[in-house]
């Protein structure tokens, strides 16, 4: 593994989070095999749990870590041959040249803007810094995929699945703001490389693309997809019809003790942040049955074997 950014890229996603997992129960001390490298983090958004999980790992690791606040930062040219008279100060490839002189490893959270369909599923900027850098990029969540949190959602699932093939489900639910479609995207695209069929249901006008709905199901009622499921995942994203919008904030959609009941002692995941009472109630969230801070504490070690196993490949 050279880079981590699309799944697809790799052999064996089956493997990988198995090796992931048993990376994890070892609790080994690998201080040494990042000692004397650098990771910088390229954050143009937000985050608490990526931003920790990744530093921490990298550190645990033995590397030096930089973390530099693109939103605070001038704008990046992500446009081959444009004239830059406008309001970007330098461009991605002097960039990507510059970070790749300083750094081993370059972490990247890039999210979609909602505004333009096509260019957000074109995932440029993430792109862009893997063409142009010379050395790995990590997928820190970017328009279209969060490839650390999947890999710590599967790796979850396999931690408390009695069953090769479980039932997963994922939700939309109800959120005052207009999310990415990176999670639920990314979700998917990892189950079905995990050979796990995912029964997906949601309101009207938020559909998925059908590159990531490839081997999984679609059940437009909520409670009938719940029926028997091991893993329900619930997620918000914004609308597909009309992309980038709020069509609906109907809180039937929201996850509650009675919905989850109707599941096969199903248990509850989310990626966090989450609303509480608004996405799922405190019920859901605070029960046995939620496994939401497993995910977030997986976040660690997901970061941590992808830092690792980039190390090794040089």
């Amino acid at each position: 593994m050279n880079n981590f950014i699309n799944p697809r890229y790799f052999i064996d996603v089956n493997s990988l989070v198995k090796e992931a997992i048993e990376f994890k129960s070892q609790g080994s001390n690998n201080s040494e095999i990042g000692r004397g490298k650098t990771m910088v983090l390229l954050f143009f958004n937000a985050s608490l749990r990526t931003r920790i999980s990744t530093q921490i790992a990298a550190e645990q690791l033995g590397m030096n870590v930089l973390f530099l606040d693109m939103s605070s930062s001038w704008n990046i040219e992500t446009e081959e041959g444009t004239i830059m008279n406008f309001d970007t100060a330098e461009h991605i490839k002097d960039a990507a040249a510059v970070l790749s002189m300083y750094a081993d490893i370059i972490g990247v959270r890039a999210f979609a803007k909602l505004e333009d369909k096509a260019l957000d599923y074109s995932d440029h900027l993430i792109n862009a810094l893997h063409k142009y850098c010379t050395v790995p990029i990590i997928n820190l969540e970017s328009s279209i995929r969060h490839p650390l949190q999947s890999l710590a959602d599967m790796m979850t699932i396999k931690e408390h699945s009695g069953s090769t093939k479980p039932k997963v489900v994922l939700s939309w639910a109800p959120h005052p703001k207009a999310l990415p479609h990176a999670v639920a995207n990314s979700f998917l695209e990892w189950a079905q490389l995990c050979n796990y069929k995912v029964v997906v249901t949601h309101p009207e006008g938020y559909e998925l693309e059908a590159d990531f709905m490839e081997g999984h199901i679609l059940e437009p009622d909520q409670e009938k997809a719940i029926e028997n499921a091991d893993f329900i995942y619930v997620k918000n994203w914004s609308a597909t019809s009309n992309y980038g919008k709020v069509l609906n904030q109907d809180e039937k959609w929201m996850m509650n003790k009675a919905k989850l009941q109707k599941a096969n002692n199903g248990h509850f995941m989310h990626c966090m942040p989450v609303r509480r009472n608004v996405v799922a109630t405190d019920e859901v969230i605070d029960s046995p049955d939620s496994l939401m801070h497993n995910q977030a504490k997986n976040r660690l070690h997901a970061a941590k074997y992808i830092i690792k196993t980039i190390l090794e490949n040089g």
